[in-house]
């Protein structure tokens, strides 16, 4: 074999492979390239834990901060982590935060949902995602996982298991909280966040 023909072959396998990526990339882009920082918010839809649900969505939270948790009662990460969140939310609520806690837990499971917000005296949006469409939406790899938002609607950190009253969260969410809405407007201060409502 001549040397054009071997570099006609390396080219040949080149160029597949090049073309394999690009059609992988555009059919499996989604579970190829988890969500990062930097990244649009995607939008989301769960429902509340009254006794009629009603669908909220992230779109309600537009132009606040919002730190979206994906969790289930069955994981004791997120037992753990709870008792801190519910300290970050009493701190910056009226700053502009709004955590939301979206349950992962299976259809039918809404009693020990509320009995767990009950448990921990939480205070914070806790909703409810039967379908787990906010898996597959967020990409997540488990529970806990969070995802702070920035008022812009733009992912500013994604992480694990947090004590979320260290200094270092504390800041972080301080710092985010001072940033304008877009459009240069400042959120009104006063706890208006939607709540669950226990029966």
């Amino acid at each position: 074999m001549t040397v054009r023909a071997q570099w006609l072959v390396v080219l040949s396998i080149v160029a597949l492979l090049g073309g394999a990526l690009t059609v992988g990339t555009l059919t499996m882009g989604e579970q190829l390239f988890p969500l990062t920082p930097g990244t649009r918010a995607p939008e989301i839809t769960a429902v509340t834990l009254d006794e009629a649900p009603e669908p909220r969505r992230l779109a309600d939270y537009k132009g606040q901060v919002v730190l979206l948790n994906v969790w289930a009662t069955w994981c004791g990460p997120c037992e753990a982590e709870m008792p801190s969140m519910e300290l970050l939310h009493r701190a910056y609520a009226d700053s502009g935060l709004r955590i939301v806690a979206v349950s992962i837990d299976d259809p039918g499971q809404e009693a020990t949902v509320r009995a767990f917000i009950e448990r921990y005296g939480l205070t914070f949006d806790v909703l409810h995602d039967p379908a787990k469409d906010i898996v597959e939406t967020y990409r997540t790899t488990g529970v806990p996982e969070t995802f702070v938002i920035g008022r812009d609607g733009v992912i500013r950190r994604k992480t694990y298991v947090q004590d979320w009253n260290t200094p270092a969260n504390r800041a972080l969410i301080a710092q985010l909280v001072r940033e304008p809405t877009p459009g240069g407007m400042r959120m009104p201060s006063g706890d208006s966040a939607l709540r669950v409502k226990l029966p």
